[in-house]
């Protein structure tokens, strides 16, 4: 058989290949060449032969078949066939497959070899690919090599016994002697290697941390190779730009951070040390610039004293003027970590931050941004409210979104003002209004809402932002409904804050109109302009006919919403007008919304707008009806009549009676209406207990009847129990007293029970007692559910409880069959 050909030729000629299928070709016949050389058990050329093969494997081609002629070449006395065997092995041969077990034994004997090459060969085939049975064989023979005098076996076997770890941590203590006199070596291989071991035993068991700090006494150790590093003249063995060895000075920086965790007597005596590295190192070159980045890190982790950490923030606000822009990156980054525990430390390179704003690098001006955000406080507020706006119209609109929320965030914390506060959000909604964030808007209105005396102020403001444009629809939206609701202050030109305009009320109702016909405007800033036309009916006097065309007109509109509303406010003109002014009077101050609590300003700039008909702010105690029918909506089916809320107490029993009255005449279901007819809407009869003579006489016996209670949820530590009575005035209605007591250790706050029963039935909520439930059963909220049930069918009753426990929300349904039948027949 023909001398294969060389390496080298079969790379030259893979190299003239011109297309792949050539290449391939090519690669293919040799492979054949090569199997037949195996099948016939050539010596002479087999490690050519897995030389050539291992190229091919380099090149992405199969190559599994010369596993087997790796492990005969490892068992061959021929150094340069073991180099090309374990070579082999560690590219073809791991731990999954069976065949790497049979070089076990392979290994131990060149481990044992009286040439250091072929045990140094042997070390590093088992560092790279050993596995766990392996590593427990062999980690004898790696543990003597360990303390052997030879350097070059040493820094092997330290690298070796960090895999033998990694494999099996419960080998570590095998080791722990030899580590004892591996850093008075003058070997700096043999240094780095061990700084290497040691760090991985720290990091591994913190029962290894404990010794090294407490009985090796490790850390002088460690200051002591690293403040001769430092000190050292040049050495053209170690140096690198200037730098001796700043490899292994980043590896002792590494380790001294482990080490000097939560620990102040290591991190006392490393103090001295970290200092003279920070102020010693030269920063011309980027190997500096990576040991000065190590030793800040290494400052920040441990606890080191205050005018370190200072100097290891002014490295980092040195970083920022550097001309890389990865050092850049890498200080806003640490910057952005440390930011709260050396607040005052970071605000010193504060205009250095803001200038990295400016940046042509997203990552850098992402990162900054972040920084700035945390920087802002109240006495820098309107400073880095001022270049944080700038940025906002500058900027990609990828960061518009996050910039804005953080402006939105800062400037509710920090406002220095209300007028400030306003002006600032104003600014936002008009740079970046379509990339806010969903409760933008009725946050603003409730800001506004609150702010009485800036009223005149804003809806001059918002008056003047709008005129022409209509692109940034959160602002049409807050414009529309400021117009609404202040639109009389505008056309009076009652603004004292700055120079007032002249606004008749037809121009007011042009722009409102123009929001109305917008190809811009979405169904929601149409509810918006609708709802404000609506409500100017009773703020200006000489354009009410004009509102009403405006109103009928909507009222056959293709959009179901304001079809709805239109239909509503032209029964409000035609049969309540008596009412109109009540209703749509000026919404009081706002409560500040909460999650599980009652809200009339749903959040999305997409899909809902403030309730149109609300005449008073949400009671603290009974469920909002919007809210009610949301439930009815999630707890699923048709046969589920709506909560129908309770009065307030302030009002009178005929104002109550004529609202629902109102309300039986537009259909309750949000199915459109396409005229206001309401012959043709079905009525909805209302029993009487629930408004009619509420003032007159009692609901319900003061006597319980001796119904049984039921506990109709338990779960969590929460349970609820129904006591029953029966009422004197109507037989039909059952009064359900819930009182809901809490086992677990922690309060349960905001809580909120909600009901609903299906359509025979008519169910009403009062006002709950409370909305924390006491911990370990100290106490119980109550709250009365009273139910008509006309037909005496059996009640069956669906539930949801929402709460907060232990920092999380809770929230559970669940379906109450078990009702005695003296509380329903």
């Amino acid at each position: 058989m023909p001398a294969p050909i060389r390496l080298r030729e079969l790379i030259r000629t893979i190299r003239t290949a011109r297309t792949q299928a050539e290449e391939r070709e090519m690669i293919q016949k040799e492979c054949a060449a090569i199997r037949s050389s195996f099948r016939e058990e050539d010596n002479t050329y087999r490690c050519r032969n897995v030389a050539k093969l291992l190229y091919m494997h380099m090149l992405g081609y199969p190559a599994h078949f010369g596993q087997l002629e790796c492990l005969k070449l490892i068992a061959s006395q021929k150094f340069t066939d073991k180099r090309i065997g374990y070579l082999g092995a560690m590219l073809l041969l791991d731990e999954r497959q069976d065949v790497h077990l049979l070089m076990t034994n392979c290994i131990k004997n060149d481990l044992n070899h009286s040439t250091q090459y072929v045990q140094g060969l042997a070390l590093c085939t088992l560092g790279c690919m050993g596995s766990s049975e392996m590593c427990r064989d062999l980690a004898g023979e790696v543990e003597k090599l360990l303390k052997t005098s030879n350097s070059y076996l040493r820094k092997k076997a330290a690298l070796c016994a960090v895999h033998v770890i990694r494999k099996v941590p419960e080998l570590m203590e095998m080791f722990l002697p030899a580590t004892k006199n591996l850093l008075n070596e003058k070997n700096h291989g043999v240094l780095h290697t061990s700084v290497v071991l040691l760090t991985e035993m720290c990091e591994r068991s913190p029962d290894m941390l404990a010794h090294f700090r407490k009985n090796e006494k490790l850390v002088p150790q460690l200051v002591r190779i690293l403040k001769n590093l430092i000190m050292s003249g040049y050495s053209p063995e170690h140096d690198v730009s200037g730098i001796s060895d700043p490899f292994l000075q980043v590896r002792i920086l590494r380790l001294l951070r482990i080490l000097g965790r939560n620990d102040d007597d290591s991190s006392e005596a490393m103090n001295d040390i970290l200092a003279q590295v920070a102020t010693n190192t030269e920063t011309s070159k980027n190997v500096g610039n990576a040991i000065l980045y190590e030793t800040v890190l290494t400052i920040m982790d441990i606890k080191s004293e205050s005018g370190l950490r200072v100097l290891a923030i002014n490295i980092l606000g040195r970083f920022l003027l550097n001309n890389d822009k990865n050092i850049r990156y890498v200080a806003l980054t640490s910057l952005l970590k440390t930011v709260q525990t050396d607040h005052n430390a970071v605000q010193r390179h504060r205009s250095t931050i803001v200038d990295c704003l400016k940046d042509l690098d997203v990552s850098i001006k992402r990162r900054a941004m972040e920084l700035s955000f945390a920087l802002v406080n109240g006495n820098n507020i309107r400073g880095m409210m001022k270049e944080l706006l700038y940025f906002l119209d500058s900027c990609e609109p990828e960061f518009k979104a996050d910039c804005a929320s953080g402006i939105f965030l800062a400037a509710e914390k920090y406002a220095p003002s209300k007028r400030w506060h306003i002006d600032t959000i104003m600014r936002v909604l008009t740079t970046a209004g379509s990339y806010v964030r969903d409760d933008a808007v009725p946050n603003l209105i409730q800001l506004i809402t609150n702010s009485v005396e800036m009223h005149a102020y804003t809806v001059q403001r918002l008056y003047k932002a709008i005129l022409g444009d209509y692109s940034q629809q959160p602002l049409v939206q807050v414009a529309a409904w400021c117009i609404g609701e202040y639109g009389d202050l505008l056309v009076s030109g009652q603004c004292e804050e700055e120079e007032p305009i002249q606004v008749t009320e037809d121009e007011v109702l042009d722009i409102l109109e123009s929001v109305l016909i917008s190809n811009m405007s979405t169904s929601v800033t149409r509810g918006y302009a609708l709802t404000a036309i609506m409500k100017l009916s009773t703020r200006f006097t000489c354009t009410v006919n004009r509102i009403k065309k405006v109103v009928s007109i909507y009222g056959s509109s293709i959009d179901v919403e304001l079809q709805q509303r239109a239909v509503e406010y032209n029964a409000l003109f035609k049969k309540y007008d008596h009412m109109r002014s009540a209703l749509l009077e000026r919404m009081p101050v706002m409560e500040k919304v909460t999650t599980n609590g009652p809200t009339e300003i749903v959040q999305t700039n997409g899909e809902t707008e403030p309730a149109p008909l609300e005449t008073k702010p949400p009671p603290s105690g009974p469920q909002p009806t919007s809210q009610a029918n949301d439930l009815l909506d999630l707890l699923g089916g048709n046969d589920i009549t709506p909560v129908i809320p309770t009065a307030p107490t302030s009002k009178p029993a005929s104002a109550g009676g004529e609202l629902l009255d109102l309300l039986g005449d537009i259909n309750l279901t949000g199915a459109p209406a396409a005229a206001p007819a309401p012959a043709s809407v079905p009525q909805i009869s209302q029993p009487p207990f629930l408004l009619d003579g509420l003032s007159s006489q009692p609901l319900f016996n003061d006597i319980a009847t001796g119904i049984p209670s039921i506990t109709a949820y338990s779960k969590n530590g929460l349970k609820i129990e129904f006591t029953f009575e029966r009422s004197n005035t109507n037989p039909s209605v059952t009064v359900i007293t819930i009182q809901a007591s809490n086992s677990t250790e922690l309060d349960m706050t905001d809580f909120v029970f909600q009901a609903a029963v299906p359509k025979t039935f008519q169910l009403q909520l009062l006002s709950p007692s409370s909305s924390i439930v006491p911990a370990f059963n100290t106490g119980t909220i109550t709250q009365v559910i009273k139910v008509l049930n006309p037909q005496k069918q059996q009640l069956r009753m669906r539930i949801k409880l929402t709460y907060n426990h232990k920092g999380s929300a809770m929230q559970d349904l669940a379906e109450v069959n078990n009702f005695p039948p003296q509380s329903w027949q």
